[in-house]
Order: C-alpha cells, then sequence, then structure tokens
C-alpha cells in the first residue's frame, strides 16, 4: 500500500506539472537587473536607464530609442506581464522570440505586442517576421489590429498582458479580453523584452511559465 500511495503522489505531482500548475518564473530580481540588458547604439548600461521600485516595480526611463531584453530564450511559454504609465500615456510594446537577423531601424527580428495608447494588443511582425493572419489594408505599419473593443485601463491603473506562445502560434490577452491570435509564425523562440520608444512607463510581475 504504502508503494501504492507514494505512485499516486508522483502521478499527482507529474500531472500538475504537465498541466501547466509549475510555479512560473519571475524575471526580475526585486534586487538587480541580472538576466537582463538594454540594446541600443551606442550601448548603454541597463541600469542607466532603469531603477528598482519598491514592490518589484521597475521604472523605465523610456529613452534612449531601443529595448530591454532577457539574455535568455524562451520557447512554448506563458508570458505575464503588468505595466502603467508613470505620466502622460505614450509609445511601448512587448517584444517576443527577439532572434539575431535583419533589424527595422532600432527594431530587431521578433514579434512586437503593442501597448501604445489606445492600440494595446495590437501585432507587429518586426524587421521580416511573419504570420498566416492578413494584416490591417494599407497600413502605416504593418500590424495585425486586436480583434476586440479596446480592453485598456486608464492611465496611471496597471495593466496585464498575458501571452501564450506555443510553438508557431501567438494567443494576447489583455486585461482579461482576448485581443490577438496568430498562427504558422516564423519564429517560435528567443527573447523576450519591452520597447524604449521616448515615454516613461513602469512593469511588474513578469514571469514566463513553461508549457509542454
Amino acid at each position: 500500500m504504502r508503494h501504492l500511495a507514494c505512485s499516486f503522489v508522483l502521478m499527482a505531482l507529474l500531472g500538475s506539472s504537465a498541466n501547466g500548475t509549475a510555479p512560473a518564473r519571475e524575471l526580475f530580481t526585486g534586487r538587480d537587473f541580472a538576466g537582463w540588458e538594454f540594446v541600443t547604439t551606442p550601448g548603454v548600461d541597463i541600469s542607466t536607464v532603469c531603477t528598482i521600485l519598491p514592490d518589484g516595480v521597475i521604472a523605465a526611463a523610456g529613452q534612449p530609442v531601443g529595448y530591454i531584453a532577457t539574455v535568455a530564450s524562451y520557447a512554448n511559454y506563458r508570458l505575464h506581464a503588468e505595466w502603467r504609465w508613470s505620466g502622460k500615456p505614450g509609445n511601448s510594446g512587448v517584444l517576443l522570440h527577439i532572434s539575431s537577423g535583419p533589424k527595422d531601424r532600432a527594431w530587431p527580428l521578433c514579434f512586437q505586442i503593442q501597448t501604445k495608447n489606445k492600440s494595446v494588443g495590437d501585432l507587429l511582425p518586426m524587421a521580416g517576421a511573419t504570420f498566416a493572419e492578413p494584416l490591417a489594408p494599407d497600413p502605416k505599419i504593418p500590424q495585425r489590429p486586436h480583434i476586440a473593443p479596446d480592453s485598456e485601463k486608464a492611465a496611471g491603473e496597471w495593466n496585464s498582458c498575458d501571452v501564450i506562445c506555443r510553438h508557431n502560434t501567438i494567443e494576447v490577452t489583455i486585461n482579461g479580453v482576448l485581443q490577438n491570435q496568430v498562427t504558422a509564425t516564423t519564429l517560435s523562440a528567443g527573447r523576450i523584452g519591452f520597447q524604449f520608444e521616448g515615454t516613461p512607463f513602469e512593469i511588474r510581475n513578469v514571469s514566463v511559465l513553461p508549457l509542454d
């Protein structure tokens, strides 16, 4: 019976892990910026553009133009991140599957989830990345607009972004509302980042949960 009971416990633990209920990994330590870097030209140390505030909040200067990115790459995961504008709302984005390759101005080969005020949830293929779904007709910037009514919160309030990246698909939920889905992505793994486009913002609770 003891061996049988141990077997049931082991099966339950394995089932819990397989269902993605293992603890998510926090990407910021709350003490320093280990595992992150700031990418711009010329190079700038991340500690000069980001500040650690109480309760694990990261204040991002929003400039110079560039992006902070994880040193490690990720595939098949659920990303959770929360952000808010610390002043007047502006422009930024969450970068997925950052990869080596061509660049579009300062932006790397990747996909961008727009957090720009009034455009939150739009999905942009950057520097030649593609997906199967059609882009907006005659856009100034190639993008797939968000598919539900705007779910961005008022300026100064915390927004949540939940992203499921599984193989060659991306699913984006903003504040509990499904806002975008794309398939047949040409990138399925890479680094994770946050874009600097001139406006200060804050982020917190940035975590990754591996998926099967």
